[in-house]
């Protein structure tokens, strides 16, 4: 047998998963579902070591052996033989929203299961895993522990604040015996001391090992159920005068209809679209962390192809194949399905912006907006015109080339209308500047405005033909727009305009720019070709040949590698399944009929050409049916319930780790790309507020991006996606069968179930940012001591030692100890005397009714309103008069 042993990440709770080796092709797991201490682990791997030692006293191979450490189940899979197990034993952490970690999958490994004993060999097995070994892991995979990274933000804050009371009514009714939907463990439901939380199915079509995990999916606890999503993540610090904004980006890729350049065009008869990926910007104040107190703000839009039915046959050989309808579609059933879809994940309105080409000589892109036109025209037919599709058509090529006109201030006035439709999410009212000095472009924006903030309404839809160059600049001029309005909604600036050319602004498009090289690697297999620099025409002349050579990758990667990649996908997502006496993978002349399943049998209902909405969506417009509160969506919602003293639920614990020793030097937040020390000039003398416009020679990095320092910067920023990881990661334990607990924290991260890799070699990293960061001389006009001295190292030890005592006690038997008891613990008060007091609220301190009086005295005085003056007063005045004058 295998034994997987996961536990926390402060390694006080373990669960162990029994994995039979003597089946030959079947999947039996066991899952007792019980929660083991530390101790209780211990004595179980013990008890299991010495019962499975040969002789008595014996130590060595016979008995318990550990096979592999890992932070994460990626899932199982199974070909012609028996199931292989696929575990992470790599991870390097991305980001952090609100103290939920983001990891990037760094390395993983296969292990077969069954024994060699049992093992029955199959000639094609070998050439199977080599194929499904094709998709690397190891690039642009992410998982968090903790965050659902398949819904936006404002989806997992949405369903955050709930009413607990419409969820308890629902859930009830529907218990089973075999399973509670309450999971109490151990708890009373009565008792006072509970805290529940609302855990959320993933949205299938952003997971990518949906299907590896569908073997385990309802035998296993849920904490085991690691989903994975496929695309981009970065993050990068906005320093505003020492208060430290993050700009997160994070791009999730549709595992439906996936796949490479050519081979993947249009829409298949689901309504899923090639090359879709949804793109977030998240923005947040970092210096208060959590959800319910922080300030968040997100903005979504999407990219797609074009969705219907077409494709390019690259038989031919040619750079730019011919573009050829596949079926006629009058009633536009596909892209019926496509917005279906759209509206009930965002709501109203769609907006199209559709950039590919109006006018040429041959025709050849203009087909698809042809038919783009007639289908939205047909479909809006049928659509409450306040909810109608909105189409933009822009030839942003045509534009380029014209000498006269600007394409990103074109794209800027675009940008504006759509954001101003579409509206932004924000988890906090307007704030109180923003009405006593209300600016116009605020008052025009849309949205649907609620009492804990703002949501955003609908989505753009950005195409072109590839969805790759042209689209990623558009989505970075929308992206800006949203971003200024999300600083404004802050409180941070005073007017929502970002100028070109700021610290802010750069470090957005570098951050745009990671990402668009990330997802155009995916999908045509080179970096981008046209950047934001190209339309601004303000690129290097060394930017051509690179353009060349990027088009040259591109037109080699589509003609020689992209079918394997191709074979690789289906097999990876479950499209494909090897069975025996049927055709293998490589034997298959396509792959159509894999994505079309209404070739292969008919559907017994068909959809309504005129109706072609999905029942209840329309009721809720403008808000998407997806967030609405309703009987449908609460079967998607389970609850759980804590002990309010459990460490899952403490952040503050989760996040700081007071009970491990870790050094500063290593946390993820001074690894990341920050603006002051990336972008802000050398001599501080100059306006240090990422605001202010800089000339090129201002900067701490050249805008037209000098080589040696742009690979100087790419090996220091630890947002980038192709940047390799650091030398001198290692993989340490975590879930896996070990119960000693060795692994320390190093990044200050949270996770549930985990404990992350060390994430930065120091060494390296003093040596690049020495040329960048100034001393702190220069800054503060003070030298800092390098080594902090031995009595400080020895109360920080002392302070650490603390931590480790009081995370050891049970939290729970806290509250009946006695006064003696607590004397050991520190008790600590807080010095305000006003009872909620942080950057965005304070709550004013009592005052007697007597000094009320004075100041409401005081105020219509200020106003000319004067109060009858009693007795005393003329006395008091009579006395003044005498002592000044007499």
């Amino acid at each position: 047998r295998y034994f997987l042993v996961g536990s926390n990440p402060a390694e006080t709770k373990y669960r162990v998963l029994k994995i039979d080796r003597t089946e030959p092709k079947d999947l039996v797991i066991i899952d007792d579902k019980h929660v083991y201490t530390q101790q209780e682990v211990r004595e179980l791997l013990g008890r299991l070591d010495l019962g499975n030692r040969t002789k008595i006293g014996q130590k060595g191979s016979s008995g318990l052996s550990r096979a592999v450490s890992a932070f994460g189940v990626v899932g199982f899979v199974r070909f012609l033989e028996g199931y292989y197990i696929v575990l992470i034993t790599k991870r390097r952490k991305m980001a952090d929203i609100g103290g939920h970690a983001i990891y990037k999958i760094e390395d993983t490994n296969m292990i077969y299961i069954p024994n060699d004993s049992v093992r029955v060999t199959h000639p094609d097995e070998a050439r199977y895993l080599r194929i499904f070994q094709n998709v690397d892991l190891s690039s642009n995979f992410y998982f968090s522990y903790s965050y659902d990274l398949s819904h936006s933000l404002q989806y997992n804050l949405t369903v955050l604040r709930m009413p607990l009371e419409t969820l308890k009514t629902e859930t009830t009714q529907t218990r089973q015996e075999s399973f509670d939907i309450f999971e109490d463990e151990g708890l009373s439901t009565q008792g006072g001391s509970g805290v529940f939380g609302i855990c959320s199915k993933p949205y299938e079509k952003y997971v990518w090992n949906g299907k590896l995990l569908d073997a385990v999916k309802n035998t296993v606890h849920r904490d085991w159920l690691l989903y994975i999503i496929h695309g981009f993540c970065g993050q990068s610090k906005l320093l505003i005068y020492g208060r430290p904004i993050y700009v997160t980006l994070i791009a999730r890729r549709s595992s439906k209809f996936a796949g490479t350049r050519f081979l993947k065009r249009g829409a298949n008869c689901e309504g899923d679209v090639a090359n879709e990926v949804e793109t977030e910007q998240i923005l947040y104040d970092a210096s208060v962390m959590s959800f319910s107190a922080g300030s968040y703000s997100s903005y979504v839009q999407v990219r797609g192809s074009v969705p219907l039915y077409w494709s390019q046959d690259i038989s031919t050989m040619m750079p730019k194949p011919p573009i050829t309808l596949d079926q006629a579609d009058p009633f536009a059933h596909v892209a019926a399905l496509h917005f279906d879809q759209m509206l009930q994940r965002f709501g109203s309105p769609i907006i199209i912006l559709n950039l590919v080409k109006e006018r040429e000589k041959r025709k050849h892109e203009r087909i698809l907006s042809e038919e783009l036109v007639a289908a939205v025209t047909y479909l809006n037919q049928f659509l409450p015109p306040e909810h109608a599709i909105i189409y933009i058509p822009w030839d942003m090529a045509k534009y380029t080339k014209s000498k006269l006109c600007n394409v990103l201030d074109r794209l800027n006035v675009i940008a504006e209308s759509v954001v101003k439709k579409t509206g932004f999410f924000v988890n906090r009212p307007d704030s109180y500047c923003s009405i006593l000095r209300p600016d116009e472009k605020w008052n025009e924006l849309g949205g649907y405005v609620v009492s804990t903030g703002r949501l955003q309404t609908g989505v753009l839809r950005t195409n072109c033909v590839d969805c790759l160059d042209r689209t990623n600049t558009a989505q970075f001029m929308v992206g800006k727009c949203a971003l200024a309005y999300q600083l404004y909604s802050l409180g941070l600036i005073d007017k929502p305009n970002l100028q070109f050319d700021t610290d802010a602004v750069r470090l957005f498009e570098e951050l745009y720019e990671d990402h668009g090289d990330t997802l155009s690697l995916q999908y045509g297999g080179s970096q981008l070709v046209h950047r934001v620099k190209t339309y601004r025409k303000i690129a290097p002349w060394t930017q051509h040949s690179k353009d060349i050579m990027q088009t040259l990758s591109r037109y080699y990667s589509n003609a020689f590698s992209d079918a394997d990649r191709q074979d690789s996908i289906n097999l990876f997502l479950g499209v494909f399944k090897p069975t025996e006496g049927k055709p293998h993978l490589w034997e298959l002349p396509t792959d159509f009929y894999l994505h079309h399943k209404n070739t292969l049998s008919l559907s017994q209902t068909r959809r309504s050409y005129t109706y072609w909405w999905t029942t209840g969506v329309l009721k809720h417009l403008p808000l998407p049916f997806d967030e609405v509160t309703c009987a449908e969506n609460r079967r998607k919602l389970t609850v759980k319930k804590f002990h309010k003293y459990e460490e899952e639920i403490d952040i503050h614990n989760e996040f700081f780790r007071p009970y491990e020793l870790s050094s500063f030097d290593e946390t993820f937040c001074l690894a990341m790309t920050n603006s002051t020390r990336d972008f802000m000039p050398k001599n501080v003398g100059i306006d240090p507020s990422p605001f202010t416009v800089r000339k090129p020679d201002e900067t701490g990095k050249s805008v037209l991006g000098n080589k040696s320092n742009r690979e100087e910067t790419v090996l220091q920023r630890k947002t980038a996606a192709s940047a390799p990881p650091p030398p001198s990661e290692e993989a340490v334990s975590s879930s896996s069968e070990d119960d000693s607990g060795t692994d320390k924290e190093d990044e200050g991260a949270v996770s549930q179930r985990s404990t992350p890799v060390k994430v930065t070699d120091t060494g390296d990293n003093t040596k690049i940012t020495e040329n960048v960061v100034q001393s702190t001389k220069d800054v503060y006009g003070v030298n800092l001591s390098d080594v902090p001295s031995e009595d400080d190292l020895t109360i920080y030890a002392r302070f650490v030692q603390l931590g480790q005592s009081q995370h050891k006690q049970d939290k729970s038997s806290q509250q009946f100890c006695s006064k003696l008891h607590l004397d050991r613990v520190i008790n600590l008060i807080p010095i305000s005397s006003f009872s909620q007091d942080n950057i965005y609220e304070v709550q004013p301190p009592r005052t007697d009714r007597k000094s009320i009086e004075i100041f409401h005295a005081h105020i219509q005085a200020g106003r000319g309103n004067m109060q009858p003056l009693g007795k005393d007063d003329f006395l008091m005045y009579r006395e003044y008069i005498r002592n000044r004058y007499m």
